[in-house]
C-alpha cells in the first residue's frame, strides 16, 4: 500500500464505456423482458392496427377508383349529351334557316303577287278611265261636230239617230287615222 492507503492494483482506471458485468447482465435481462412483453402484447396490437389501417386505405383506394371510374363514365355521358345537344342545336339552326329562306321566298312571292294585282288593278282602272274619257270625248266631240256640221250645212242635225251615225262615222275615221299614225310611229322606231 502506499502512503495514501490505496492499493496499487485497484488503481487501474475503469473504462467508462464498458459497464460493470452485473449491471450489463441485469440490463440485458430487463431488455429481453421488456422486448418479450412488447413482442407478446404490444406488437400484435400494433400489427392489428396497421393491418386495419392498410385494409381501410386499400378500401378507400378501391372506393376512390370506383368513384373515379364512375366520374369518368358520368363525364363520358355528359360529353355524349353535350355532343347530342350541339348536333340538335345545329339541326334546329339549319331548320330555322331553311324555314326562314322558305318564309322569305313565300313573302317575296306574295309581294310579287300583290304587286301584280295592284298593277293589274291600276291598268284596269286606267283602261276604265280611258274608256270613260273616250265616251265623254266622243259625246262632246260628236255634239260639237254636229253643231259645226249643222252650221256649215245650214240645217239642223238634231235628229238623234242621224246624229249618232254621223258621230260614230266621224270618230271611226279619227280612230282609224290615229291607229295608222301610231303604227307608222312604231315602225319608225
Amino acid at each position: 500500500m502506499n502512503a495514501l492507503g490505496f492499493n496499487m492494483a485497484a488503481e487501474v482506471p475503469e473504462n467508462p464505456l464498458i459497464p460493470p458485468i452485473p449491471e450489463l447482465v441485469i440490463g440485458l435481462i430487463a431488455f429481453f423482458i421488456v422486448f418479450g412483453f412488447l413482442a407478446k402484447k404490444l406488437l400484435p396490437n400494433i400489427n392489428k392496427v396497421l393491418d386495419e389501417r392498410r385494409k381501410l386505405i386499400e378500401g378507400r383506394m378501391e372506393d376512390a377508383e370506383a368513384i373515379q371510374a364512375e366520374a369518368q363514365q358520368v363525364l363520358a355521358d355528359y360529353r355524349a349529351q353535350l355532343a347530342d345537344a350541339r348536333h340538335e342545336a345545329a339541326r334546329l339552326r339549319q331548320e330555322a334557316q331553311e324555314q326562314g329562306a322558305t318564309l322569305i321566298a313565300e313573302m317575296r312571292a306574295e309581294g310579287q303577287r300583290q304587286r301584280e294585282e295592284i298593277i293589274a288593278a291600276g291598268h284596269a282602272q286606267i283602261e276604265a278611265d280611258r274608256k270613260q274619257a273616250a265616251q265623254a270625248l266622243r259625246r262632246d266631240v260628236g255634239t260639237l261636230a254636229v253643231d259645226l256640221a249643222g252650221k256649215i250645212v245650214g240645217e239642223s242635225l238634231e235628229e238623234h239617230a242621224r246624229q249618232s251615225r254621223t258621230i260614230d262615222r266621224f270618230l271611226d275615221e279619227v280612230e282609224g287615222k290615229a291607229a295608222a299614225g301610231s303604227t307608222k310611229a312604231e315602225a319608225g322606231r
